[in-house]
């Protein structure tokens, strides 16, 4: 998809949707029981999926699948919205998936934070720009999940040739308002706490937010999108209060059970994607399957 960046930046104030990677019985990609998931989201008005993201079990692929996994998305999506791919691990990596993901036809890059145990704020910013020249100088989007690089840092970060977003993912509302503040007006904030945490982010200036709510119902984060935009926060509150039970699931464990609550849910509404890997936790509890059972079925998503 030929995307501007002013259709990008817009894009990045949307949903970003976070797509599972979907997985066979015995635990090997299946990238074809994704496509009925992009559809349905696209149809219900999410603005940017998302390859390769935390939700997509990033982590937990080889560099060779997360390489087929952005092919698919691509393909499935079809040029019906842009393309946001997940890029990091070691620079050669992370380089190596810039550059098939610009092959495949992504519209920009979303940078993981590198969780390397020794990371410098300048290294960081090595690492950004390595993996946009391989790209051939495609947009960025930066994704924080630690904001303890400090203030400065961030913002030297966004000053970089070629960021265009951050998606901010630390339930810190006072340090995001002061990285916007501090960092060029033309960065996008988006929200990379999912639904629960918009509200608040919004507040400060972020606008969009991500999700992993659109792999099994999409049209609840469009709604919750709206009324945001529209300032009724009243409005989303109570959206959210409606969905909060299925994160308050993917929640638990330190977050372990985070893809784990929506690969489950998508086996209960028929559209099995597989289990995940482990570190994530494998299947629910029985006390958590009962809840996520519960809350598909007082929202009408269960067959």
């Amino acid at each position: 998809m030929d995307t501007s960046h002013a259709q990008l930046r817009q894009a990045l104030t949307g949903i970003s949707g976070i797509l599972v990677t979907p997985f066979d019985a015995d635990g090997e990609l299946a990238p074809t029981r994704q496509k009925p998931l992009v559809d349905r989201a696209l149809a219900a008005g999410v603005h940017i999926p998302v390859a390769n993201g935390n939700t997509g079990e990033f982590y937990a692929l080889t560099v060779e699948e997360a390489e087929v996994m952005v092919r698919a998305a691509a393909e499935h999506v079809d040029g019906r919205a842009p393309l946001l791919a997940g890029i990091g691990r070691g620079i050669k990596d992370a380089c190596r998936l810039a550059r098939a993901s610009a092959a495949a036809g992504a519209a920009a890059l979303m940078i993981h934070q590198p969780p390397d145990p020794f990371v410098a704020p300048r290294g960081i910013a090595d690492y950004v720009e390595r993996v946009r020249d391989a790209a051939g100088g495609l947009p960025l989007v930066l994704y924080l999940r630690n904001d303890a690089i400090g203030t400065g840092a961030i913002a030297r970060l966004c000053a970089i040739e070629g960021v265009v977003g951050v998606k901010w993912a630390t339930p810190n509302p006072q340090k995001l308002a002061e990285a916007i503040a501090a960092s060029p007006e033309h960065i996008v904030w988006v929200g990379g706490l999912a639904e629960v945490w918009a509200p608040a982010f919004y507040a400060v200036g972020a606008r969009g937010f991500t999700s992993g709510l659109i792999n099994v119902w999409p049209e609840r984060s469009v709604a919750i999108h709206a009324a945001l935009e529209a300032g009724d926060y009243a409005g989303a509150r109570r959206l959210i209060a409606g969905m909060k039970a299925f994160e308050d699931i993917r929640a638990e464990e330190m977050s372990g059970a985070n893809v784990t609550g929506v690969k489950a849910a998508l086996q209960l509404i028929g559209r099995d994607c597989g289990a995940t890997r482990p570190p994530s936790a494998w299947p629910l509890t029985e006390s958590q399957s009962a809840a996520l059972a519960a809350f598909l079925r007082a929202n009408g998503l269960l067959a």
